[in-house]
């Protein structure tokens, strides 16, 4: 079973996309990689997804939007459950610049077969795609009080915070179930973490973690099902997939 991660870029900024796979009751790192073009992305997900393999996708998107105006349910929520962590989710809905790219996106994989998944069983076979909010999955797999703040401050912050998150994501993820192996040099170099000087740089890098994050929460949906984790809204409402708190 693959699990793809894809922090989706609302606008026309490049995407992070991650590929793990569960190999013998571990998830390993096959591929990090940033694309600009949804149509690049859509052959990315072909790659590394053959037609009619079981796959699950995590998309940092909201990819269903049912109301005209204000905020989606999920949207919300996100704020009544994580605001104290400072991991409530950006507004979503129809009239906003970005509403048709992230609908689109999430029609694009239906018709490649994969079903939102705001219910599943456990471990069941399939292709499916699901809505995933980095901020809350990362305050709840690392038993955070906040968020990690890589996402706007000075360029020196950023790079701390981002720091962090890949220590975290090399400490933590190994020892959660389904473990994380510890990804190979050659695609997870911590070298690279140490170099970046310029917002761009970082930027890079977040959408890479970001997308490993969606993905590994992906694999968690698909392995705990509603036993270690919550969903916020439905079908119906837009839902949206974190994590509970670690049970290391």
């Amino acid at each position: 079973m693959k699990f793809l991660g894809i922090d989706l870029g609302w606008k026309s900024q490049p995407s992070g996309l991650c590929c793990l796979e569960l190999i013998d009751g571990q998830l390993q790192l096959l591929d990090l990689d940033r694309q600009d073009a949804i149509a690049d992305i859509l052959t990315w997900i072909d790659t590394w997804v053959q037609p009619e393999a079981p796959a699950m996708i995590a998309v940092d998107a909201p990819t269903l939007i049912p109301n005209a105006t204000s905020s989606r349910l999920p949207d919300k929520l996100t704020h009544k459950y994580f605001g104290k962590y400072h991991a409530g989710c950006y507004p979503a809905n129809q009239n906003l610049a970005f509403a048709e790219r992230t609908i689109n996106f999430g029609l694009e994989l239906e018709s490649r077969g994969f079903a939102h998944a705001p219910t599943i069983a456990a471990k069941t076979l399939g292709r499916y795609q699901i809505e995933v909010f980095p901020h809350p999955a990362i305050v709840h797999l690392f038993n955070l009080e906040r968020i990690l703040k890589y996402k706007k401050g000075r360029i020196n912050e950023r790079r701390l915070e981002l720091i962090k998150l890949y220590q975290y994501i090399l400490e933590v993820l190994p020892i959660l179930e389904p473990s994380l192996k510890a990804p190979q040099s050659h695609l997870f170099p911590f070298d690279f973490f140490l170099l970046p000087s310029t917002g761009a740089a970082l930027k890079a890098i977040e959408d890479k973690l970001d997308s490993l994050i969606c993905a590994y929460v992906a694999a968690h949906w698909w392995y705990w099902g509603e036993q270690r984790n919550l969903v916020l809204g439905d079908r119906t409402t837009g839902y949206i997939v974190i994590p509970n708190k670690s049970q290391k």
